[in-house]
Parts: structure tokens; C-alpha cells; sequence
């Protein structure tokens, strides 16, 4: 399970990060604070 949430959150981050490179700030904001709440590293929202 933990290896699963951890390829989530990746993968959400990583869609982040290229969203705001191409300049959707709000939307990229938005993809890695989800992705740092879902990581098991951290806070976690299924702690």
C-alpha cells in the first residue's frame, strides 16, 4: 500500500510541476499539494 501511495503522490507532483511550466499556476498548485497529502512521506491524509 505504501508503495502504491507513493507512486500516486510521484505521479501527481510530477503532473504539478508540468503544469505550471506551462502556466497554470492554480492547477499546479493544486496537483501538489494533493500529491504531498496523499504521500506516505509526511503528512499523510491516510494516516
Amino acid at each position: 500500500m505504501t508503495t502504491l501511495l507513493f507512486i500516486i503522490a510521484a505521479i501527481l507532483v510530477i503532473a504539478g510541476i508540468v503544469s505550471l511550466v506551462r502556466g497554470q499556476l492554480v492547477m499546479g498548485a493544486v496537483l501538489i499539494v494533493v500529491g504531498l497529502l496523499v504521500g506516505p512521506g509526511g503528512y499523510s491524509i491516510f494516516r
